[in-house]
Parts: C-alpha cells; structure tokens; sequence
C-alpha cells in the first residue's frame, strides 16, 4: 500500500492553480470527468511521476463547506522566508509569523489557498 493523492475540490481552476504553482508545484495534467467535472493533477517537482495533489472543479459548483475535519496538508520548506517573501510577492501571506511548535523544533507557519484550505509550510534544510 501506498498513498497515491490528495484530493479536495476547488472553485476556481485558474485561481487554485496560481497558488499551487507559487508554493512550487506544476501542473501535470488535466482529465475531464464526463460533463460533471475536471480534475487537475498538480505535484512538486520532486514527487516522482505519480501527481500528489488533484483539485476537482466541479462545474455549476461555487462555493463548499470546509466542515471541521479537514486539517491541512504540509509542504517542507527549505529556507521558509524567502518562501515567505516570495508568496508575499504574489499576494500570499501566512496566518502569522513562523514559529516553532517545540523548543529545537522546525518553524513552521499556515497559508490558506483560495478556498480557504489550510497548507502547512514546514522548513526543512
């Protein structure tokens, strides 16, 4: 076993796409899915052949309810604030400054895509 993506929908495909190629990824493809929907596959550069991230626009669709179990998905990071002050470049910034969640731990800090789904920015050298 073992895990192939993640998978959340999106009410913007040109909007959520922007943000993702911001934080690093590339779109790999896009499969239609019947008249219903489109599914675009998105994966870091360093995630191999297999996409990591599929963002599902459904059409006629233009708003979801979050709920409250989803969490967030991480990304390392390895220099968070040139990440940080190349997101702000792009109209990105985090929920709050970086911080550590431990003492020695890793700085971290939460951005929100423009649906409003958490991403965890972890910096990792």
């Amino acid at each position: 076993m073992s895990l192939l993506h993640t998978c959340y929908r999106i009410t913007d495909i040109d909007r959520s796409v922007a943000f993702y190629e911001a934080l690093g990824f590339e779109e790999r493809r896009r499969a239609p899915i019947r008249d219903e929907a489109i599914n675009v596959f998105m994966s870091l550069p360093d995630d191999g052949p297999e996409p990591k991230l599929e963002l599902t626009y459904n059409f006629g669709v233009d708003s979801y309810e979050l709920g409250t179990a989803y969490g967030h998905i991480a990304i390392a990071a390895p220099d968070l604030d040139a990440t940080l002050a190349r997101l702000k470049e792009q109209g990105i910034e985090p929920e709050r400054p970086p911080y550590t969640v431990s003492e020695g731990g890793n700085r971290l800090c939460f951005v929100r895509d423009p649906d409003n789904y958490r991403i965890e920015l972890i910096e990792r050298g």
